[in-house]
């Protein structure tokens, strides 16, 4: 898979040179290219944003450069880029969405910074490829890149032979829909605290019921929402 990620600020970046991220692209797994946006710009000061039309606080990203970087990179690309735009505007971006995006082939993250990116941009996108406005939460960040972490993480773990145990994934949080149980591991007895004792019995079966009943009730406590679903 191919991963492009434009930003002002790409050395947000640099953490994907460590981890299983950094051991997947040093193995061809995952080819990641970090652009900075201002590369893009044609003034002495590489202006990215403007005041907004019609008034307002803040400032806007200007369009020119961003079409001038959406060129190049879908110009260069040999398949039919799926953009991706971090908004609190956008839909909720999922486990089910991680999992989908995980088999495209060319993934363009768009940080935006400011008040947002002109809205035209989003437009013009959608003549270069697909376009998702995605939100990892109800909540305001200051730009898109720790939100782009964030999904670029999702997604480049699902990519076959980033984990090493792929069994590991089918047993995580919100893979079936429910909260993952929880784990324990050696010493049995720590701090006066014990693991359960079914997860010393050696009976599969019954460590199997044990963990599904745990993630239900981790479900109903945390996340009742899910349960809803």
């Amino acid at each position: 898979m191919r991963i492009d990620a434009i930003s002002i600020f790409p050395s947000y970046f640099d953490v994907l040179e460590v981890s299983l991220l950094g051991k997947a692209r040093l193995a061809g797994l995952i080819d990641v290219r970090v652009h900075d946006l201002r590369d893009w710009t044609h003034d002495r000061h590489r202006t990215v944003d403007d005041t907004p039309y019609g008034g307002g606080a803040g400032m806007v990203m200007k369009p020119e450069p961003w079409g001038e970087a959406l060129d190049a990179i879908a110009t260069d690309s040999e398949s039919r880029p799926v953009f991706i735009f971090p908004s609190p505007a956008g839909e909720v971006f999922t486990q089910a969405k991680a999992r989908e995006l995980a088999t495209a082939e060319h993934l363009v993250f768009g940080c935006g910074r400011y008040e947002g990116i002109d809205e035209r941009v989003f437009d013009y996108a959608a003549e270069l490829g697909e376009v998702r406005l995605m939100s990892i939460g109800d909540y305001v960040l200051n730009g898109g890149e720790v939100a782009v972490m964030a999904m670029i993480e999702a997604i480049g773990r699902l990519i076959p032979g980033v984990v090493g145990n792929p069994e590991s994934l089918v047993e995580e949080s919100h893979e079936d829909g429910l909260l993952e149980y929880p784990s324990y591991t050696k010493p049995s007895l720590w701090r006066g605290r014990e693991v359960p004792p079914v997860l010393l019995s050696g009976n599969h079966g019954a460590v199997d019921t044990w963990r599904r009943d745990q993630q239900v009730i981790r479900t109903r406590e945390r996340r009742p929402d899910l349960l809803a679903d």
